[in-house]
């Protein structure tokens, strides 16, 4: 009888618990062919780089990269990235110290850690790392998170 009483009292404190909770928003859905067309018309402005905008957030960018070429290298002081490769391979450079030519041009990274990515990697790449695709074989694309961070 002792159990039965524990099992209702859990039972009704519980649906306390879920009624009391607030409702909230839906998640938001992207449809893959939105994407996809966002990322065509980019690629059409800019044949080695295509950028399809999936969200862009308050504290956050989601976008949908295709690299055809190299690029020099990058850092973004107030965010930190995550790359989840989805399609090709490459060699991604990050690390080390993003050096610009005196004469202007792609920065280049010295002392930086170079590793070849293919699809199914994951890359965090934290807030101020410099980091740059220095190879691409054929075609690399991955979807970018950017969580806009501030300093600590």
């Amino acid at each position: 009888m002792n159990k039965i009483v524990i099992a209702v009292s859990i039972i009704v404190g519980l649906s306390v618990v879920v009624r009391a909770q607030d409702a909230m928003p839906p998640a938001i859905y992207f449809d893959s062919e939105d994407i996809g067309s966002d990322l065509a018309a980019s690629l059409t402005q800019r044949p080695n780089l295509g950028i399809g905008v999936i969200s862009a957030g308050e504290d956050y960018n989601i976008n949908m990269i295709r690299r055809n070429a190299p690029a020099g290298a990058i850092v973004h002081p107030d965010g930190t990235e995550i790359h989840y490769i989805v399609e090709g391979a490459g060699v991604l450079t990050t690390g080390g110290v993003a050096v610009r030519p005196e004469g202007g041009g792609a920065a280049t990274i010295e002392g930086g850690y170079s590793q070849r990515v293919t699809a199914g990697d994951l890359i965090l790449i934290p807030r101020g790392t410099p980091h740059g695709y220095t190879a691409v074989e054929g075609v690399v694309g991955y979807l970018e998170i950017r969580f806009r961070t501030s300093e600590y």
